[in-house]
């Protein structure tokens, strides 16, 4: 397993097949090229395979967030998940605030994450 941080070179031409084997969408090629370049990207190839992904999205110095940790269904259960989230603790500039999909907050506490705030969201109006 190669893992990469800040993987600058992630393009989405290799990340949208990745992601919609785990979110189904509709994705567009040239934003997803800008979301990426906005993020620290951690990957993790399996035979040059992109098998894992950890995005953060920072300012640099007040706030950070993971957008998603994303792991192959079957790679998933191998500790491929905690090492991208290791790496990204090593990695960031600053704290990280994140929500937690349903179910797998057990994941994240067993892997030293402290429960925070509550999460709220807001839809763009278009």
């Amino acid at each position: 397993m190669e893992f990469r941080v800040n993987d600058t070179d992630l393009m989405a031409s290799v990340f949208i097949p990745f992601v919609n084997q785990i979110w189904q969408g509709n994705y567009d090629t040239d934003r997803t090229q800008i979301a990426l370049s906005k993020t620290i990207n951690i990957t993790a190839y399996d035979d040059n395979k992109l098998v894992g992904c950890l995005r953060i999205l920072t300012d640099g110095y007040f706030f950070g967030t993971i957008t998603e940790l994303l792991v192959l269904p079957k790679y998933q259960k191998r500790g491929l998940g905690s090492e991208l989230l290791e790496l990204a603790k090593a990695n960031t500039p600053t704290m990280l605030y994140f929500g937690a999909q349903p179910g797998v907050e057990e994941f994240y506490e067993k892997n030293g994450c402290k429960k925070s705030l509550q999460s709220y969201s807001i839809e763009p109006i278009n």
